[in-house]
């Protein structure tokens, strides 16, 4: 059996048989059964695709940018034209219930369209005279070659989040899927490459050691990840060697502030879609509940019966609302949170075990009586495990929220609107939502403070992070004494 997406041109040279020896297999979550399977990079491999990008990033580079945005406009075009296959493949492999991989497929050409348009849109201010004598303006120009390591829970949409606004803004790309979920990035690097020019766009499959090739070659002048904490931490400080640029996207623990004045039930319907999309496995899912203490025994009453309505199944199934999570490491690492939550005296209301079926099932879970200070709170579990606290008043559920290391995502529910602007305001994190969670839009920048990452995602800040500037100072007039002896270069 090989890979479902081998076809000619698909993968190159990585898909190979899933028996052959040291290959590296790729497992449908939902079945534990193999779907595919590639060889792993090596460090060579690597240097081919950076060499690569490296001979086609000059000339990308001078592409007008009217080029450059038709080109991903016809990508973006061939995407939804081909947008089921591209959501049965992210299903099957991830996990997710088809019908979410289906809803996601908007988002995805969109953001290829807003960054073609954001192409052609200059950031840099008019040109001016800001010195006596001289005119200064800024070029916007691109870094080169970039190399974007992506992560396994929304494989396609951070492939294109990524790879969009690099080579809009004129650099050649080097990106290394997850190894758990390489399928739509194999696909979606082939579909692009049938209108980019050669070497524009190379994929490498692989695992950490892939990575750190990447992140360490002298030719990568700067590095996107979206990951964990520690593989941030260690992508930076790796990246220092050659003192490349690094935009980190790392991951959050999202704290939702629920006030009494907010409809209990309808709050709390909310509030389960976008605890346990993607099995949990968002880094900006609802996970961290915080409820003002007169609401607190409603809400959490409405909260469970809601849980209690999910459908937990195949993914293919339209009627599934939750799948499985990505691999048995993570099936584990999930069920020890919750066990160790039960071992200081925290309280499961609904879930806390392993479905009793084939596939990585985890049940949609609920935990109560944890202290601030507790693991549950302050780490990421990133599964479909959600906690729910008591708050006294505003003061003290502000202070709770603002009380983790990481600074991605929060979110505020209520109907009064002095709270929301006093809570947008003090909340430490990059993007704040009232009445929603998750939903994002092209044109707004997305990232994260503190151990959540640094650098933005989307909007034009997004291409900003792969250009430089340079400012150009004329002095447009050269007097006589100034004026070079001819003859002179």
């Amino acid at each position: 059996m090989t890979t479902s997406v081998e076809r000619e041109g698909a993968a190159g040279p990585w898909v190979v048989e899933i028996d052959q020896p040291g290959a590296a297999v790729v497992v449908n979550p939902s079945t534990e059964q193999p779907i595919a399977a590639y060889r792993i990079a090596t460090e060579e491999d690597v240097d081919t695709a950076v060499q690569t990008a490296a001979a086609a990033a000059r000339s990308w580079g001078r592409t007008p940018p009217v080029e450059r945005a038709e080109i991903l406009l016809r990508i973006a075009d061939a995407i939804e034209a081909d947008a089921e296959e591209f959501a049965l493949l992210e299903s099957e492999n991830v996990g997710k219930p088809v019908t979410h991989a289906r809803d996601e497929m908007p988002w995805v050409w969109d953001v290829i369209r807003f960054s073609a348009g954001a192409a052609r849109v200059s950031h840099a201010p008019a040109a001016g005279e800001y010195a006596n004598g001289s005119t200064s303006w800024l070029r916007r120009e691109p870094l080169g070659v970039v190399g974007l390591i992506t992560p396994w829970n929304y494989p396609l949409l951070m492939g294109v989040w990524k790879i969009a606004p690099a080579i809009a803004a004129g650099n050649a790309v080097v990106i290394k899927p997850s190894e758990l979920t390489p399928q739509t990035t194999i696909k979606l690097v082939d579909l692009a490459n049938r209108f980019l020019p050669p070497g524009v766009l190379n994929l490498v499959l692989g695992d950490s050691s892939t990575g750190k090739a990447i992140v360490a070659h002298p030719k990568v002048r700067m590095v996107a990840l979206t990951g964990d904490v520690s593989t941030g931490k260690a992508v930076a400080a790796l990246a220092s060697n050659t003192l490349k640029r690094v935009s980190l996207e790392l991951g959050g623990k999202a704290p939702i502030l629920v006030f009494a004045d907010s409809p209990a039930r309808q709050t709390a319907r909310d509030l389960v879609e976008f605890g346990f999309a993607n099995s949990g496995q968002d880094c900006t899912a609802a996970c961290r509940i915080i409820v003002e203490d007169a609401a607190y025994e409603e809400f959490v009453s409405a909260y469970c019966d809601e849980v209690a309505k999910l459908r937990v199944g195949d993914p293919s199934d339209p009627e599934t609302t939750m799948g499985p999570v990505i691999s048995r490491r993570q099936l584990e690492r999930v069920a020890g949170f919750v066990e160790r939550a039960r071992g200081y005296g925290a309280k499961v209301l609904v879930g806390g075990e392993r479905l009793p079926r084939e596939g990585w099932f985890y049940a949609p879970t609920v935990v109560t009586d944890v202290e601030q200070s507790s693991e549950i709170i302050q780490r990421e579990v990133f599964g479909p495990v959600v906690t729910i606290q008591r708050g006294r008043d505003e003061d003290e559920m502000l202070a709770m929220a603002n009380d983790v290391d990481y600074g991605l995502s929060a979110s505020v529910w209520t109907t009064n609107l002095g709270r929301s602007m006093r809570l947008t305001r003090d909340l430490d994190f990059g993007t704040v939502w009232v009445n929603q969670q998750i939903y994002t839009a092209s044109e707004m920048p997305f990232g994260g403070f503190r151990d959540s990452g640094y650098g933005k995602e989307l909007s034009g800040h997004g291409l900003d992070e792969y250009s430089q500037f340079k400012h150009v100072m004329v002095k447009p007039d050269l007097t006589t004494d100034d004026a070079p002896a001819q003859g002179s270069p």
